[in-house]
């Protein structure tokens, strides 16, 4: 923490922010009317994110948000994630509580526009990323060094390039004086989940002030906690009931995770399906009892072996230096290290599928009546297959006398849970040299590399070769019908360890010269900056997963297919800002642009631009807007993702008599190969229902544009020192967004719609040469390739409010003579945050609803307000967290009927710090987060009946994971954590 005059002037200098978030206005503007803030003018040129010219002012026509590093400590923070997924301009993307869904990594997801569309920056330069999607892992930056999070809205890829369609978050680094070390420990009121965190750093100047250089070490541990250990998250509530209370075997007194209704259709022990010829009463056969099942819906609980908090440990590494040779030539320097180890957890694999049965290998595992079951059943098949084969038709499949071709559903609770094992080992190194050419001339120049590799051990999967080889008699036979009754034997010779890859860098070499006409100015206003560079960038990444997890032997967690891709861009870019005065009266005009030249065909060179305005009339008030044109480029999984055929259902048009007419749909089916004698005959032109079709990336997409607008007003009134109100409109659309669609989308798009080879909804059909055989079917052997499109479109819009009061009061508690309270309000109001899939589809608008569409609630309302009372050595602190109520996306379901909710209230979360200095070189915080210990209410439980009536955070089959969306709605409950900072 800080003195009280150091704890002032930070809190005065991020009154817009105050150690939590802010919106549109700038902190620094409030200098204007605080005499404890160094004033801009006499600290000299700064660069303010979301522009590169250096400037007297931090005013900017783009809104930005500051969060300030007191946040960090006020809130017993320290992964970054947990600070900004409390901004109102974030939608939580994942985080420590995304198990499943969830990979071990925090991402940040702007607008709610998704994470590839947010661009993180450190020290205003790219951060390194961990996938073939391009994406950075927030728990990568180190916390405790975080000077400022500066978050601009809108898109930014004038001046920062690609990604920044929904924006830019900037996470600025501080350098050390002298020594830091501190640690953190928290734990929940129930005693579990706990956190701990030690860090140090040791900074210094040197050569009389020249040379500055840090260096900093971290070690972090976080306890895994299961869903089971929370009552409300402790059974997988769904929709299957049946119209008939939730039978809970789940307790003590009953066989252990299995009960009626929700959770997985994969149970204990082994079940045919309905159409295997196992039938008795219309219900599943059980055959490890012998007997039919009361219904269907007899399902396993694998809720309570889910993780709700992922474990987590952490090293981190790393420092940064500069050394002022000359006032022309100051070289610097940046490296970084992280070992990050994450593991995910789900319950036993659940195998499903047909497998062929021999009898005579299953025998010893099942009773006299079921095997006579099987010998019927057997007898039926052969029968059917000798009359097939009489008719000249293909014979079945495991039709062979002695084996059955059965579908079959075993969760295989002998190997114990699927545990998925994330390390990866990062570095980053960066190298430049900044300086001055003139007295009104800069440059600034650098290189980065930056490299993750990730090793993944996933432990848990059956073999699905090895699994059907016991049953056909291929190897020794397992009892897979009883509950448990797999020996050791048995599940080593059917499990398999799978190991996946990922190899990411990313190389940046950039230049910028900026600076101002010479003392040339406008009515006396500043002089005219500007900022002219370019920049060159390459980004590679590939998945290499082993033969098993390729080949799709692995049944447990996802089979993967090798990717492999990289890229490379060149560009240019030039920025200019024209203030101009007159009289008390102010006007700033601003434009960018970038030419960015991308290896990639399909895309090639583009063109973003921006321009914006700021007027202050008087002092007191100042307008301001901005319009930006932005674009991503498709990142390396969507471009190149391992391809692997599929045999969808759909209707290929050229098969429907419409095509044999003359018009569009014939010219189109006659360019795509279809001979004209051919076209409308269904039975030539497409033999089957389904239809083969190769699912990977797509090279020919091409990139991503948008078009954001803000305009607002930022209020400091003279009269009222220390009061802040801003307000800005947004609104940011998104078009040719990548999105993957079916097959048969595909083909109503192009066929039936756009009517063009050349359109690139097209490119499936025209794109990568003949697909079809020579009487005009889909040839297995050159398949369309259905990966992703450039098809979506977004729109958000809304207004962010701020406002935000320091002042001083006369009176002290501690007897200092004075005190200060900082009070903050920011908030988002969300108008739209709509989504169309398809040109065609229907507008899907997430604005305060949730749901299997929408995914995670987009609340209509979301602030964040905090109190915070200095006096002295003291620091007291109070935070509100607000969510306004949302309601399900699904007009067609009432999920009430099905133990969930189509309504989550308004939800509300208070927390408490207070922090005390000690001979102003320690510090002690202590904290509570979640006062009122508000969480997901829990579902009834009266011996083994289980039911769901609240109205609460509770979901059913329209949750997201842990029967809510704990990445949203806080999922630990009553949360304390200690902390305490050394300063030398």
């Amino acid at each position: 923490m800080f003195n009280r005059k150091t704890k002032s002037a930070l809190l005065a200098s991020s009154v817009i922010s105050v150690s939590l978030f802010a919106a549109p206005a700038m902190a620094q503007d409030v200098g204007d009317n605080d005499p404890s803030i160094t004033s801009a003018q006499e600290a000299g040129p700064i660069v303010v994110t979301g522009s590169r010219i250096q400037r007297r002012n931090t005013d900017t026509a783009a809104p930005v948000a500051v969060v300030d590093d007191a946040e960090f400590e006020l809130s017993g923070t320290v992964n970054v994630e947990n600070v900004v997924n409390q901004l109102p301009q974030v939608v939580p993307g994942l985080t420590a509580a995304s198990n499943n869904p969830g990979n071990g990594t925090a991402t940040l997801n702007l607008r709610g526009l998704g994470a590839t569309r947010s661009l993180v920056l450190v020290n205003g330069r790219r951060w390194m990323f961990f996938d073939t999607s391009q994406l950075v892992d927030l728990n990568t930056i180190p916390s405790f060094l975080i000077e400022s999070v500066d978050v601009v809205t809108g898109g930014a890829s004038a001046v920062y390039g690609s990604d920044a369609l929904a924006g830019v978050v900037n996470f600025r680094l501080r350098h050390v004086d002298g020594v830091e070390v501190g640690a953190q420990y928290s734990i929940t009121d129930r005693g579990d989940a706990d956190r701990y965190e030690i860090h140090g750093a040791l900074g210094t100047d040197f050569a009389d002030g020249r040379g500055k250089a840090t260096v900093f070490g971290e070690y972090y541990s976080r306890d895994p906690l299961f869903q089971g250990d929370r009552a409300f998250s402790n059974f997988a509530l769904g929709g299957e009931s049946f119209g008939e209370p939730l039978q809970q075997f789940g307790s003590s007194t009953m066989p252990a995770l299995r009960f009626n209704a929700p959770g997985s259709t994969v149970v204990n022990g082994t079940t045919f399906a309905l159409g295997s010829g196992l039938v008795i009463d219309d219900a599943i056969f059980d055959v490890g009892s012998g007997a039919a099942r009361a219904r269907a819906g007899d399902t396993y609980n694998y809720a309570p072996v889910n993780y709700l908090q992922i474990p987590q440990e952490r090293y981190l590494l790393g420092g940064y230096a500069e050394y002022e040779i000359t006032d022309w030539a100051v070289p610097y320097a940046e490296v970084a290290f992280v070992n990050n180890r994450v593991a995910t957890e789900l319950a036993a694999t659940p195998v499903t599928g047909t497998f062929d049965v021999n009898l005579a290998a299953v025998q010893p595992f099942v009773s006299t009546a079921v095997f006579q079951q099987l010998q019927t059943l057997d007898a039926r098949e052969t029968a059917a297959n000798a009359a097939r084969i009489a008719a000249g038709l293909s014979p079945l499949a495991g039709a062979a006398p002695g084996t059955v071709s059965a579908s079959l559903q075993r969760r295989v609770i002998e190997t114990g849970s699927r545990n998925s094992l994330d390390e990866r080992n990062a570095f980053r190194v960066l190298a430049g040299l900044r300086g001055d050419i003139t007295d009104y001339l800069q440059y600034d120049a650098y290189y980065t590399y930056n490299r993750t590799r990730n090793a993944n051990i996933q432990a848990g999967n059956i073999s699905r070769s090895a699994f059907q080889n016991a049953l056909n008699g291929t190897t020794s036979g397992i009892n897979i019908f009883d509950e448990g009754g797999l020996t050791q034997e048995q599940v080593d010779q059917i499990s398999i360890l799978a190991q996946n890859s990922d190899v990411s860098t990313l190389e940046v070499a950039s230049a910028a010269i900026s600076g101002t006409l010479g003392d040339f100015a406008l009515g006396q206003a500043e002089p005219i900056g500007f900022a002219l560079g370019g920049e060159y960038r390459r980004v590679a990444s590939q998945f290499i997963p082993d033969t098993a997890l390729a080949s799709g032997d692995v049944i447990g967690f996802n089979a993967g297919d090798p990717t492999e891709g990289s890229y490379n861009v060149k560009e240019v870019f030039g920025e200019i800002s024209v203030p101009v005065e007159f009289g008390s009266a102010r006007l700033e005009l601003t434009g960018a642009a970038r030419y960015s030249d991308y290896s990639l065909e399909a895309v090639g060179g583009v063109f973003t631009y921006a321009g914006g305005v700021e007027f202050a009339p008087i002092p007191d008030i100042t307008f301001r807007g901005q319009y930006q044109r932005a674009v991503r480029a498709p990142n390396v999984a969507e471009l190149f993702q391992g391809t692997a055929i599929g045999f969808p259902g759909a209707t290929d048009p050229c098969g429907r008599p419409a095509a044999a007419s003359p018009g569009a749909l014939r010219d189109l089916c006659l360019a795509n190969g279809v001979p004209a004698a051919n076209l409308g005959n269904a039975a030539i032109i497409q033999p089957n229902a389904q239809i083969p079709a190769l699912f990977g990336g797509n090279p020919n997409l091409q990139e991503e544009t948008s078009d954001s607008y803000t305009f607002g007003v930022v209020i400091q009134p003279l009269a009222i020192p220390g009061l802040t109100v801003t307000a800005d409109y947004f609104n940011i659309k998104i078009e040719d967004a990548i999105s993957t669609i079916s097959l048969q989308q595909s083909f109503d798009l192009c066929f039936d719609q756009f009517q063009d080879a050349g359109n690139p909804l097209c490119g499936p059909f025209f794109g990568f040469g003949d697909i079809r055989g020579p009487e005009g079917a889909i040839d297995v052997d050159s398949t369309p390739v259905l990966g992703a499109q450039n098809i979506a479109e977004f729109v958000v819009s809304g207004i962010d409010l701020q406002v935000s009061y320091n002042m001083d009061l006369d009176f002290s508690l501690l007897g200092n003579g004075g005190s200060d309270l900082n009070l903050n309000f920011l908030g988002t109001w969300t108008e739209e945050s709509s989504f169309l899939a398809t040109p065609d589809s229907d507008l899907l608008d997430c604005a305060g609803v949730f749901g299997t569409a929408c995914g995670q609630p987009t609340p209509t309302f979301k602030w964040t307000a905090r109190a915070t009372y200095v006096d002295g050595p003291l620091t007291f602190s109070t935070r509100w967290r607000h969510l306004s109520a949302v309601d399900d996306d699904d007009d067609t379901v009432d999920y009430g009927d099905f133990n969930g909710t189509e309504r989550i209230p308004a939800y509300d979360l208070v927390d408490l710090t207070l922090g005390y200095d000690f001979r102003e070189n320690v510090t002690f915080t202590v904290g509570v987060n979640n006062v009122f210990d508000t969480l997901p209410m829990t579902p009834t439980f009266d011996g083994i009946i289980v039911s769901n009536t609240n109205n609460g955070t509770l979901l059913g089959d329209n949750q997201e994971q842990a029967n809510t969306y704990p990445s949203v709605y806080d999922t630990l409950g009553r949360d304390f954590f200690a902390s305490v900072l050394f300063r030398f």
